[in-house]
This record gives C-alpha cells, sequence and structure tokens, in this order.
C-alpha cells in the first residue's frame, strides 16, 4: 500500500511538473493576444448593426486572407486563429465573441481536434466544446449558425489518419444537435466533398484549406444561414 502510494504521488509530482513546464512554454495557449487589441477598438455594434462573428481557425482566418472582399462592408468580423482546436477556442470564445455583442456567431470548428492538433480528442470531446459555445451563445442572445466541417481526405502536417469517416460522424452530430437547440445548421460539406469523401480538388490546395474558389462556394451558402439565423 505504502508502495502504489509512493507511486502514485510520483506520478503526480511528474505531472504537476509537466503543466507547470507547459504553461512556461506556452502561457497563452488559447492565444487571446491575438485579438486583443483589435477588440477594444472594435467597440459596441451601432444602434441598427447586424454585427455577425465567424469564429473558427485557420479555414475561417484564410477565408478573409483569400476573399476579403466577403468581409468587405459588411458587419462581419472574422475571430479565426490557424491550428486551433475547440477546447481554445472555448477559453476565448467570451473575448473573442460575447464580449462583442453579436446578433448572430457562424461557428466552424473540429477538424484540428480530430488531427489532434491539442493532444488525442474524441468525437464525444469535440461535441461538449461545441454544446458549451453554443449554449454560452444563446444565454448571450446570440443566434448561432453551427457548420459542418469541411471535408478532408488526408491531413498534409499529419498525414494517414484517414480524417474522413471521423468528419462524417461529427457532421451527422452537428446537425442534429443544432436541431435539437432549434439553430441554423450551415452545410459546406454536401457543396464540396467528393467521391472519396475528401474535398473536391478544385475547391482547395491541401485537402484541407480552401482556395478562393473554394470560398466561392461558402460564401453565399454562409450568407443564407445568416439571413435564417437574424430571422430567430
Amino acid at each position: 500500500m505504502i508502495k502504489t502510494s509512493r507511486i502514485l504521488a510520483f506520478v503526480l509530482i511528474l505531472f504537476a511538473c509537466h503543466s507547470t513546464q507547459a504553461q512556461q512554454q506556452d502561457p497563452d495557449w488559447p492565444n487571446l493576444k491575438k485579438y486583443r487589441e483589435a477588440n477594444a477598438e472594435l467597440g459596441p455594434p451601432a444602434a441598427n448593426e447586424q454585427r455577425v462573428v465567424f469564429m473558427g481557425n485557420s479555414i475561417t482566418e484564410g477565408w478573409i486572407k483569400q476573399a476579403p472582399e466577403f468581409f468587405k462592408g459588411r458587419p462581419y468580423i472574422n475571430r479565426g486563429i490557424g491550428g486551433q482546436t475547440t477546447p481554445q477556442m472555448l477559453v476565448r470564445f467570451r473575448q473573442d465573441v460575447v464580449s462583442l455583442k453579436p446578433k448572430v456567431v457562424v461557428l466552424l470548428c473540429g477538424i484540428n481536434d480530430i488531427a489532434g492538433n491539442t493532444g488525442p480528442s474524441t468525437l464525444e470531446m469535440i461535441e461538449d466544446n461545441i454544446a458549451s459555445m453554443t449554449e454560452i451563445a444563446l444565454a448571450n442572445n446570440i443566434n448561432v449558425v453551427l457548420s459542418s466541417v469541411l471535408p478532408a481526405y488526408d491531413f498534409p502536417w499529419r498525414p494517414n489518419m484517414e480524417p474522413a469517416p471521423k468528419v462524417i460522424a461529427l457532421n451527422k452530430w452537428i446537425k442534429a444537435y443544432a436541431a435539437k437547440k432549434k439553430v441554423v445548421y450551415l452545410d459546406y460539406f454536401s457543396a464540396m466533398v467528393d467521391e472519396r469523401n475528401g474535398m473536391k480538388s478544385i475547391y482547395h490546395s491541401d485537402e484541407v484549406h480552401p482556395n478562393k474558389l473554394g470560398y466561392s462556394v461558402m460564401e453565399p451558402l454562409a450568407e443564407q444561414a445568416i439571413k435564417v439565423a437574424l430571422k430567430k
């Protein structure tokens, strides 16, 4: 019994040291600093402004870089951060979404969790984080658009993981959860998928990230979903 207790204590010490080291290496794990100043400068929405926040990872961040005209002249705020997973997005959700007081949040996430960017992640873990962000938004009178994960046949940064079946399973859950919570489901997947259950080659450059043509497919779908969400 004493030996077991010593082993447990040793494991706990190792875990604590590892956690402390990880925090020292990356003290801003959710990258709260990225948009902190921009959020402060943005200020509250105007009286008749129907502000929309696009919350996501590199697919969202890349959107404003590859197709800036989609955001220009519209009350659309891009809060994508490349490489992020749903736990990171959940941590910054209040700062980068709720505090901006949008009418709608368009949430696009999950692919980096499947890739294991911040460690192994089950579908249930991803679902829990998406549900938490949705519930936070609804509690703050923000209408929600839940986007399907885009099709992906392989990860260029982590090959041979065969993500397609997990993407399909996660999208099935997102669609059902959106119906349960009476929020809008935005189906990018069906418009962009090929016969392999990956993304059509004309829409990407690396199996995961849309090119300009890919974003041109997504844009009218997003606009229609936002219109529906604004009526709720």
